[in-house]
């Protein structure tokens, strides 16, 4: 089997770090947060309520893009999240390999806010989804789910859709 990396995206809210370790856990793959990547500036940053700038996420983004290259290298599989907002990022992240594959995961406004005002201790505060939303470029080759399901329900369907 050729090794692949799966990508979860979407805003803020949408379960990908959820969906994306119940994926992984259910294929016995590694599994890592886009959230662990970001420098502490970007967490300062943030934690002030203050949007990143694509500056900002050109470090975070390569040291994303380094983890799964390394996975890829070795011939080992993942799953890895990020928010992937725009057509540039997903270009770093994806850089034309098909062995990446990309599911995003998408929600009425309602559905995120209600998700993130509930999050406890998290940097991402609840007005910076709109800045989230404002920004996102929706892909055209993803593999698009509405996050309304449980996260089993979700990962068994990205299963199923990528024949994994």
């Amino acid at each position: 089997m050729i090794p692949q990396v799966i990508v979860i995206m979407g805003v803020a809210g949408s379960g990908k770090t959820t969906v994306g370790r119940t994926l992984a856990d259910s294929l016995g793959w590694p599994f890592a947060d886009a959230d662990d990547f970001h420098p502490p500036a970007n967490v300062a940053k943030m934690s002030a309520g203050r949007p990143l700038t694509d500056d900002d996420r050109a470090p975070w983004l390569a040291a994303i893009r380094a983890w799964i290259e390394a996975r890829l290298a070795r011939g080992e599989n993942g799953v890895v999240t990020c928010s992937a907002l725009k057509a540039a990022y997903r270009r770093v992240l994806l850089a034309g390999d098909t062995r990446i594959r990309l599911v995003h995961l998408q929600g009425t406004r309602e559905q995120l806010q209600a998700r993130i005002a509930a999050r406890q201790d998290h940097f991402m505060k609840p007005a910076m989804l709109d800045s989230q939303l404002a920004a996102l470029e929706p892909p055209a080759d993803a593999l698009t789910l509405n996050l309304a399901p449980p996260p089993a329900a979700l990962a068994a369907a990205i299963r199923r859709e990528l024949h994994l």
